[in-house]
């Protein structure tokens, strides 16, 4: 954009002879007269300095209107002869500094600045070229000294501008932005709010303050300045800011509140729409947020991004007919798009369509592969990961292990990702030692891997080698709140040797250290798990309801306190709706669906627990609780045969359990139960008046 002329310039302008925008020398009809009798030497000179000054002037115009280069050399010839003619002009130079800078000649126009702040040392024009010139650079060289260098004399043009012009906005602003970039917050907050003191609703400065704020860990200090704004204001776009802090701080219900004035306030930024549509994602109100982006999708017809996030919440509604449509629309705008791709696979995953979601994903992959580009291993990995979790659902072990091993060799980072993946294929497959040998092996070539560490630790526990687990668990703690992970690690080791009195003590040590809201919700969760496998009910309830008054939509919380009621045949109604709660947070769960099938049966809605047990063990198959509820459920029915069926696998599944899965008390029922019901099924198929062996 072309600086403004200054009140001289304009002055000669008003005063010189113009002429019209064409390229005739002084001396012609059109130019200055050469000859004239009235005019000194020195104002002939001065007068046809004006005229190709004008003429420069006129051409530079020519140029920004239609970005001819061939304006430009005409407009820079133009000023090189009133140059010549009048050399000691600061506005001259700044001029011919203007359109080089504009043309890409950048070491003409920063020489040719310099030479008019040597003029006139307060030439605002001057230091903002060169400002502009050097923050242009910043992102235009890869040499970090260079970039350093450029950096400096950026700041130092904007300061002296801010010394000169000390409520120029723009150059604060950029000023700002440079002392952020050096980490100098303090130097920047100091600059902005001086911006602040004389526009207290500059959007762009509110943005600035706001940020420093947040990422130094001051966002109630964000929050305060924001809402005074807001109150002073009333603008959109500082609500906007608001309901950004708020987000950041994870404060979803305050940050929808202020996204729905900005919306409010100009319903067309599409900016504060896509925040209140994803605070309303973070609450869980999925309804809310698809009419959002319905709204978003109107607004930003060409996004097939908006299509994506309908689908993902027409998926999480049951609304799979609408999910595909939504697909289809945005496969039409992004027809390579591998989002697209992994959402169209997740929607066949939903609908229990496994086989095609495994296509889908291995054709990508082999696309991807035929194009032979280094660069593709990033996208190569997701797809990889992607693959491995739909042979997972698909209860295809050996499918997903095959997948991990081959995703580990795209590159250090996809083996680290790779070998955890491949450790859960491993134990979801009850190879518990292999699960274990990985692990081992990337702790050889990562030592102080926590993730792994941890792992590792609950491995062994799950072996029923608890001391292995706390030997290295132990070898974590580092005596400050960092260490509120590993107990919550220790004590899941201690629950699963049934060692639950220590595994108490290490869910409450993790209750203590927790800082966040969320760890906090973890360790009680835990401790409540705990109470639960000791049957003491009461204890277990108060940790329950401890995370739902903060959190009424935790679906694991729901779940497990709804089954928990449920399968002791106490506050059936209660626990179906904990239980109803849960499936509507995650529909495809397959635990999830299974304590609703078995709510169902306690309150003897038959067909309805057959149809959600039926659907969790198409998620969890080999899992033998949900085998013998449906056997419960055929038994229930008066149907035997079937019930021995389910029961027949259930056993099966028990006997292939982990030592820390295993429940006596659950395998000698399945064992009594199927005993009696071979014993019945003999009787019925004997001869009359023949008794069974």
């Amino acid at each position: 954009m072309k600086i403004t002329l200054s009140s001289l310039i304009l002055g000669i302008l008003a005063s010189a002879t113009l002429v019209s925008a064409q390229t005739t020398t002084p001396g012609g009809s059109a130019g200055p007269s050469a000859g004239s009798n009235s005019a000194s030497s020195t104002e002939a000179t001065r007068s046809d300095a004006y005229y190709y000054f004008t003429l420069g002037h006129l051409q530079e115009d020519q140029f920004e209107l239609n970005n001819n280069p061939d304006m430009a050399t005409q407009a820079i010839e133009s000023y090189k002869k009133a140059l010549e003619l009048e050399p000691d002009s600061a506005v001259i130079l700044v001029r011919l500094a203007e359109v080089n800078a504009d043309s890409q000649h950048i070491r003409d126009a920063v020489t040719q600045a310099q030479q008019a702040l040597k003029i006139d040392p307060d030439n605002v024009d001057a230091h903002r070229i060169l400002a502009r010139i050097y923050v242009r650079t910043l992102g235009d060289v890869n040499a970090g000294q260079v970039q350093q260098e450029n950096l400096t004399k950026a700041v130092e043009q904007l300061q002296a501008i801010l010394k000169i012009k000390p409520n120029d906005t723009y150059s604060a602003l950029w000023l700002a932005r440079l002392y952020r970039f050096e980490n100098q917050h303090a130097e920047a907050e100091q600059v902005l709010r001086g911006v602040l003191q004389q526009e207290p609703d500059n959007g762009p400065a509110l943005e600035q303050l706001s940020q420093i704020l947040v990422d130094e860990g001051r966002s109630q200090e964000a929050i305060t300045l924001l809402t005074r704004a807001a109150g002073d204001s009333a603008s959109p776009d500082v609500y906007g800011l608001l309901g950004d802090a708020y987000a950041q701080m994870k404060d979803y219900p305050h940050a929808q509140e202020a996204y729905q004035q900005a919306v409010d306030g100009d319903p067309d930024d599409t900016g504060h729409r896509h925040g209140l549509a994803e605070a309303l994602m973070e609450q869980r109100k999925y309804a809310e947020a698809l009419e959002q982006f319905k709204k978003l999708s109107e607004l930003e017809p060409e996004s097939a991004d908006n299509y994506l996030r309908m689908a993902e919440l027409q998926r999480r509604l049951g609304q799979m007919d609408q999910a595909q449509s939504s697909i289809t629309k945005a496969k039409q705008l992004a027809p390579d798009s591998l989002e697209v791709l992994y959402n169209q696979a997740l929607l066949y995953e939903d609908q229990d369509r496994f086989g095609e979601a495994i296509k889908l994903y291995s054709d990508a992959i082999a696309r991807i592969k035929g194009q032979g580009n280094a660069a593709n291993s990033n996208a190569l990995a997701a797809l990889y990961e992607q693959l491995g979790d739909a042979y997972m659902q698909g209860h295809n072990y050996p499918g997903a292990i095959e997948t991990y091993q081959d995703m580990g060799k795209l590159g250090p980072e996809a083996e680290s990702r790779a070998r955890l993946l491949l450790i859960e294929a491993y134990r979801s497959n009850h190879q518990i030692d292999p699960a274990i040998a990985a692990a081992k092996q990337g702790l050889q070539e990562s030592p102080n891997d926590p993730v792994l560490t941890r792992t590792l630790a609950l491995l062994y526990g799950e072996k029923a080698d608890p001391s292995a687990g706390m030997k290295l668990l132990q070898g974590m703690l580092q005596g400050n709140n960092s260490d509120q992970e590993v107990y919550i690690s220790m004590a899941q080791v201690q629950e699963s040797a049934h060692q639950y009195g220590d595994a108490e003590q290490y869910a409450q040590k993790a209750d203590e250290l927790a800082q966040q809201a969320e760890d906090k919700h973890t360790a009680w969760f835990m401790l409540g798990s705990i109470y639960e496998r000791q049957k003491k009910y009461e204890l277990a309830e108060e940790q329950f309801r401890k995370v739902l008054d903060q959190d009424p939509n935790n679906d694991q919380v729901l779940n497990y306190y709804g089954y928990m009621l449920a399968d002791r045949g106490v506050r059936i109604d209660e626990a179906t709706s904990l239980i109803e709660r849960a499936v509507k947070e995650e529909p495809n769960n397959g635990a999830y669906l299974d304590s609703l099938g078995w709510a169902y049966y306690r309150q003897n809605k038959l067909p309805e627990a057959e149809e959600y047990l039926r659907r969790a063990i198409v998620r969890e198959g080999d899992d033998p609780t949900i085998l013998s509820h449906l056997a419960a459920v055929y038994l229930k029915l008066g149907q035997t045969e079937r019930a021995a069926d389910f029961y027949e696998k259930s056993l099966a599944q028990w006997q292939q359990a982990l030592p820390a899965d295993y429940e006596p008390e659950k395998v000698n029922e399945v064992e009594a139960q199927l005993k009696t019901l071979k014993r019945r099924l003999a009787q019925k198929a004997a001869p009359d008046g023949a008794k069974p062996q």
